[in-house]
């Protein structure tokens, strides 16, 4: 190369560098001990990523059982029950007449969901168990959430397949009505369920 400017980069200062000779020039101007360290936000994120995988990995040795007690003491426990706006081919829906239900004892079919049973499965059951019906179709209408008590409803329009009888000492009587002739007595919510149920069926049926 010579001596510093009689080479090919010309002297400095007689024009401008070419791009292949800017990067020569800084490449060998910057000192090899200089390090540009991450900023404090790229450390503090590095920082918390290793402490999740810090405590995953210390919650997977944890025995399964404790693990267990431990989300079922730190969740919110509430139960879950199914219900059945039952309807036949005349548009009428299913109506149950209970012995120990507050009131006039009208409501619709339904109950409790039992542990590792799916919902369909669970209001097939009920309506088996109370009055002894089969299901020929079960669709979910619609969920919804109380507070007193701790509950998740969920809701399901079904298609019958034969006729209901009481077989449950809880069920004094099984009858259909219109939408139009619900019987007196009837929740409110209820009666807002099987409007919404039946809409809901003449939206898709057009």
């Amino acid at each position: 190369m010579g001596r510093w400017g009689d080479g090919e980069m010309g002297r400095w200062g007689d024009g401008e560098m070419s791009n292949a000779q800017s990067h020569f020039f800084f490449s060998v101007s910057v000192s090899p001990h200089l390090r540009f360290s991450p900023s404090h936000s790229a450390r503090a994120c590095y920082a918390r990523n290793m402490f999740k995988d810090l405590i995953g990995g210390i919650w997977r040795r944890v025995p399964r059982v404790l693990r267990r007690m431990t989300m079922r003491a730190t969740h919110a426990r509430f139960t879950v029950t199914a219900a059945a706006i039952v309807v036949d081919e005349q548009g009428r829906v299913l109506m149950l007449k209970h012995r120990f239900r507050p009131g006039t004892g009208w409501g619709l079919p339904g109950g409790f969901i039992e542990a590792g049973e799916q919902p369909d499965e669970g209001v097939r059951r009920e309506l088996r168990e109370e009055v002894g019906l089969e299901l020929a179709s079960v669709e979910v209408v619609t969920t919804r959430a109380f507070k007193k008590p701790r509950q998740i409803e969920i809701v399901f329009r079904c298609r019958p397949k034969g006729d209901p009888s009481p077989q449950s000492i809880e069920i004094r009587k099984a009858s259909w009505f219109s939408i139009d002739a619900l019987p007196e007595g009837l929740p409110a919510d209820q009666r807002r369920l099987i409007k919404v149920a039946l809409n809901d069926g003449v939206k898709q049926a057009d």
